[in-house]
């Protein structure tokens, strides 16, 4: 998980740049598995990353790709601090695929 802090007013613009990033990962990432932001509904400027990479590699070739090389450039501009990077180790994961007849 990543914590994005967005200098005052300008989490408009930070989720501008993750989903122009995300609009990318399909062909760019394709290791990338699974990227989730979540708005913090205690902290108007915070955004939440859940990023899941395959593989030993995956992690590496998301940080050399080239878009994210260009959201980083973008972040600098918007980020009122460092990304706060929480590493988790999954355990156990259930999702429900069924929908309503």
């Amino acid at each position: 998980m990543v914590r994005l802090l967005a200098q005052p007013g300008r989490r408009p613009a930070l989720l501008d740049a993750l989903h122009r990033y995300a609009d990318e990962l399909l062909e760019a990432e394709p290791q990338t598995e699974a990227f989730v932001m979540c708005l913090d509904p205690q902290e108007i400027n915070a955004v939440w990353l859940f990023e899941w990479f395959s593989g030993p590699d995956g992690q590496d070739k998301h940080r050399s790709s080239v878009p994210f090389a260009d959201l980083i450039g973008e972040l600098s501009e918007v980020l009122a601090e460092e990304p706060q990077v929480l590493p988790l180790e999954p355990l156990r994961m259930h999702i429900n695929f069924t929908a309503d007849p």
